[in-house]
């Protein structure tokens, strides 16, 4: 009987902590650091708020409302409209026009890009290279430049009797039908050195036994390129295929600088610009409806070339 008073004893101070107190609610040093983690992580989570998910939020609630006026002159006031701007967003053939323009730009200029940062990273990462922190630093520096500053450095290069490329390929690089493909230059140059940086990181993470037992195997330097590295970094390129993608949605920059040398462009040139320009006229209700519509098509295309992707991983 003794026996089991002690063992009983035992149990409720293990279940209630000592002398039949309340358990702790956790290790003092998990909470300290739970508590340290958080410190850290609040100043971002406070700029995150304020800057990025507050704004997103109200612009979501402003494309629910119209702009109406009492006469000609009257003052403006916003009254809910339902759906009407996104309505008149899916039938606004400006949109439409733009969209399809971006959607060929993607169609041509981001396989284009991924396949020269490919053949980049590949070049770099094989035994025969030298100078590879040279040539890394060369591939990268045009991602350094402001998209504005080489927008219009190559804006000259386009235009005739300013720069070599209109004078040794004479063709209107700025007319209707190039300036699309001189915008896909700029953004090829820009963006190729940023993606080749991803691709070449995730090489080089690659276990050189691997390598070496190919070598061994007689491969070839194209055949362990093609049957080996490119099937073990099939996610880097899938990730950089993703982000081309979100920007090629989002082309506002190099446009919006080559307006102002091109009559070609016109200010609803890309789904981007003609939000701005509907922002610029005071329809911020009607800018922000267009804005959700392209983001909405920018997380379906993503996710579309994901599952494509996932399949041919999968096959």
């Amino acid at each position: 009987m003794s026996l089991n008073t002690t063992e009983t004893d035992s149990a409720r101070t293990d279940a209630n902590g000592p002398a039949g107190g309340p358990a702790r609610a956790g290790n003092p040093s998990r909470r300290a650091e739970r508590r340290a983690i958080a410190g850290l992580l609040a100043p971002f989570g406070i700029l995150f708020l304020l800057f990025y998910i507050v704004p997103i939020s109200y612009a979501f609630v402003r494309s629910f409302f119209v702009t109406e006026r009492e006469g000609a002159f009257g003052p403006a006031e916003d009254a809910w409209g339902g759906l009407s701007n996104y309505r008149q967003a899916l039938s606004d053939p400006a949109l439409i026009e733009s969209v399809g323009r971006v959607l060929l730009f993607g169609f041509v200029q981001v396989p284009a890009m991924l396949l020269i940062a490919l053949t980049f990273a590949l070049l770099l990462d094989s035994r025969t290279a030298r100078f590879k922190r040279f040539f890394r630093l060369t591939y990268f520096v045009p991602y350094a430049v402001p998209v504005v500053i080489g927008s219009i450095v190559w804006g000259f290069l386009f235009t005739p009797g300013l720069g070599p490329v209109a004078d040794l390929i004479p063709i209107d690089w700025l007319g209707n039908t190039w300036v699309l493909w001189s915008i896909a230059i700029i953004v090829t140059w820009t963006y190729a050195g940023y993606n080749m940086l991803i691709i070449y990181s995730n090489l080089q993470a690659i276990d050189q036994d691997i390598y070496e037992a190919a070598h061994v195997d007689g491969a070839s330097a194209w055949q362990t390129a093609l049957r080996i590295k490119i099937p073990l970094i099939r996610d880097s390129v899938i990730l950089t295929g993703v982000f081309s993608i979100i920007g090629t949605l989002q082309l506002f920059a190099e446009p919006q600088v080559l307006r102002s040398i091109s009559t070609s462009i016109s200010s609803t040139y890309t789904p981007n610009l003609l939000a701005f320009t509907a922002a610029s006229g005071n329809a911020y209700n009607y800018a922000a409806a267009v804005s959700f519509l392209l983001a909405l098509a920018t997380a379906v295309l993503s996710f579309v070339f994901l599952r494509l992707t996932q399949r041919w991983e999968d096959s």
